[in-house]
Formats: structure tokens, C-alpha cells, sequence
């Protein structure tokens, strides 16, 4: 398919949530990559999450079909899906259901757990029923204990709990992101992620960060992560670890591309702890270090998402 096909593109970049500079870094990457090879592309900083203040300025532009860099609320929640499914614009990635499936941990665990994929013991809470019926050692949790925002990404809010004095703190941590929240069991193992493109599981990626876990700032600043890329296992091993993402991906409805991030434990059983419909989309974001590892460089993956997201309007109901 030429890529005169696709006509105008849309990259949707910042958004109103607590990453939006990620986001706007993931978007002019897409943009710049997308100009480079030809196609007509235009840059849409998305500010607020005003349902018709956002129908203005995307109808503005006159797209053809929109390629969403958003993270985080307002990106990966649905919202912008159902914008775009209202005014019949084409978009990369998951519908508004998977979106908003994904986005919420809790709702999603319930999906995997009843499935029978491995999650982490957790208990959920909301902020109205917290400090009547939490107690830190229920249901057998010993510490340490994650403690994390239920629809919050790039591990903002997330906490590992130590001792018990430190609970309350953390609890308010991750309450001041979110009305409701995620307090697990600790697993002890390595962090692991694979990559979920057109309905195939990319190489394991092995998280090593230098600090105790993979934080935000981990993530973002240069030198504080290393990355093994394929990560060094033994093949079973590494089967059932894409076998458990792809799964993942299919269970909420995911399409074109997802990233699961995972615990691989000490006895080696992959634990999942969420799904991201939109994962960070710089030269060297995950998802792209695994496409390019089995021959995808970053542009033909931008196309590849392009085209997954023209065959899905084609082809496909809607969510």
C-alpha cells in the first residue's frame, strides 16, 4: 500500500496527564520519523481533556487518520478513542474498550486472574473504604508490599514498602494521584517486558535498573537502566513469558501494538502487572529496542501501525 494512501496524519502528542512530556517527546519522534519518509503529517500538542474544545482542534487539521502518542489519561483511557470513533477519524491502537480496560489495573487484573494468568496478591481501595477495612498483613501479605495508583502509568505514584511505619505515607502517595489504588505482595524475580505487535509477541526485554526498581525516573534519565535486548533466558522460559503477554493483549480486546510488563519470578513464572495500549514511542522506547531486533526499524514500525490501524476500519468493527 503506497503511503499516499493514508492521506493527512494526525499525530496526537502532550494530553493533560502527569505524562505529558513524555508523551510530547514520544510524539514529535513519530512526527519527525513519519516526515522524513514522505508522509503528510502534522503535529497536534493535545492540552486539556475538553471533549469539544479537542473536536475544534483535531477537525481544524482535517486528518485523515490519526496517530495517537498520548500517554496516561486522556491518551490510554478511552476518552480520545471515543472522540475519534465520533467523528469517524481513523486511529492507531486499541479501541475505547481495550483503552479503558487496560488503563484501569484493577479491572484488568480481574480479567487475567479469572483467565488464569499469574498476578501479584493485591488488594484494591478506594479512598471512602481505605482506612476502615485495610490491614497491612491481610489476606497473608508480608512485606514488602507495592503500593500504586490503579490507572496511573510510568510507575508515578508506585511505592515499595518496606516497613510497616511507611505504609500510610505511601497509601497517600499514590491517593494523591488516584481515587483508588493497588496495594500488592511484593515478587521477587526480574523485571521483564515484551512487546505485543500485529498480534505477535516481540523478544523479551530484561529491565535491570540501577536503582532498587524501575521508577519514573529509571525510565526517562539516560544511564540509569540497562536493558537486555533479547533478555538472556532459556527459550521455554521465554515462550511462556510472550505466550503470558499475548495473552494479556488478547484478553482486554488489544490491537496494532501493546507493551506487558511483567515479574519474572525466582521460579520462573512470569507475573503480569499491566498492559500499555500506548507504550513510549521514541527511538529507544521498549517497544521499538524489540521491533528493531527482529528487523523493524523505528519508521517502518510507524508505518506498520499506520497500516494495522487503516486495515482495522477496513476490515473490523469498531470497539
Amino acid at each position: 500500500m503506497a503511503k499516499l494512501d493514508f492521506g493527512k496524519i494526525g499525530v496526537l502528542m502532550g494530553g493533560p496527564s502527569t505524562e505529558r512530556e513524555i508523551s510530547l517527546e514520544s510524539g514529535k519522534t513519530v512526527y519527525e520519523s513519519l516526515k522524513q519518509v514522505g508522509f503528510e503529517v502534522v503535529a497536534i500538542d493535545i492540552k486539556t481533556d475538553g471533549i469539544e474544545e479537542n473536536i475544534r482542534l483535531i477537525g481544524s487539521h482535517k486528518i485523515d487518520l490519526a496517530f495517537i502518542a498520548l500517554h496516561g489519561r486522556f491518551g490510554e483511557d478511552g476518552q480520545v478513542q471515543e472522540l475519534l470513533d465520533s467523528l469517524g477519524i481513523p486511529y492507531t491502537g486499541s479501541g475505547a474498550v481495550a483503552s479503558r480496560l487496560a488503563m484501569d489495573k484493577i479491572a484488568s487484573r480481574k480479567i487475567f486472574e479469572a483467565s488464569g494468568l499469574h498476578v501479584p496478591r493485591y488488594k484494591a481501595e478506594d479512598k471512602l473504604s481505605y482506612k476502615a477495612n485495610w490491614k497491612p498483613h491481610h489476606n497473608d501479605f508480608v512485606l514488602p508490599l507495592v503500593v500504586k495508583p490503579a490507572t496511573h502509568g510510568s510507575s508515578i505514584g508506585l511505592s515499595i514498602v518496606d516497613r510497616e511505619e511507611y505504609l500510610d505515607k505511601s497509601v497517600d502517595l499514590a491517593f494523591s494521584f488516584d481515587e483508588r489504588i493497588i496495594i500488592e505482595e511484593y515478587i521477587k524475580g526480574r523485571e521483564v517486558t515484551v512487546g505485543v505487535l500485529d498480534e505477535k509477541a516481540l523478544p523479551v526485554i530484561e529491565i535491570i535498573p540501577k536503582k532498587r526498581f524501575f521508577d519514573y525516573e529509571a525510565k526517562y534519565q539516560a544511564g540509569l537502566t540497562d536493558y537486555v535486548v533479547p533478555a538472556e533466558l532459556k527459550d521455554e522460559i521465554a515462550q511462556n513469558i510472550q505466550e503470558a503477554a499475548l495473552s494479556a493483549h488478547k484478553l482486554l480486546g488489544c490491537y496494532g501494538c501493546s507493551r506487558v510488563d511483567m515479574i519474572l519470578s525466582n521460579d520462573d513464572i512470569p507475573f503480569v502487572l499491566e498492559v500499555n495500549t500506548i507504550p513510549g514511542l521514541t527511538a529507544t522506547s521498549l517497544l521499538p529496542k524489540a521491533a528493531k531486533v527482529v528487523g523493524i526499524d523505528f519508521p517502518q514500525l510507524c508505518i506498520r501501525l499506520i497500516g494495522l490501524a487503516y486495515d482495522k476500519t477496513q476490515n473490523k468493527p469498531a470497539d
